[in-house]
């Protein structure tokens, strides 16, 4: 994985709140008077009403998107903690393993 892809994460990650605000949209429908108005009244309100409708879901579906990202990312974090771990246990065996090579050679060679 590449290194730059975890902290870039992290550094986005708390921003993500904001941006689902500010990306809802902020319209307000108003009342038209059905007889008064023209159908192209009518028909560019109910445009902007499923426009509203689409970027609330968009909105909501943007903000599942982000808790699902954090859950990997924390995973992630996780995981790479448990690689470290398994990788400082293999390195001491590894030492120890080497440490008796070379004693064993040692008491060889003197006898």
């Amino acid at each position: 994985m590449y290194a730059w892809l975890l902290p870039t994460i992290k550094a986005i990650l708390p921003h993500v709140g904001t941006i689902i605000t500010a990306a809802q949209p902020m319209f307000k429908s108003r009342k038209v008077d059905k007889t008064s108005a023209n159908s192209d009244e009518l028909i560019l309100q109910d445009q902007i009403s499923e426009l509203q409708n689409a970027a609330s879901q968009n909105a909501g579906n943007i903000q599942e998107l982000a808790q699902q990202l954090q859950q990997t990312v924390m995973m992630f974090e996780r995981a790479a903690i448990e690689s470290e771990k398994r990788y400082r246990r293999l390195s001491i065996v590894t030492g120890t393993a080497l440490v008796a090579a070379v004693v064993s050679l040692g008491m060889w060679m003197t006898a």
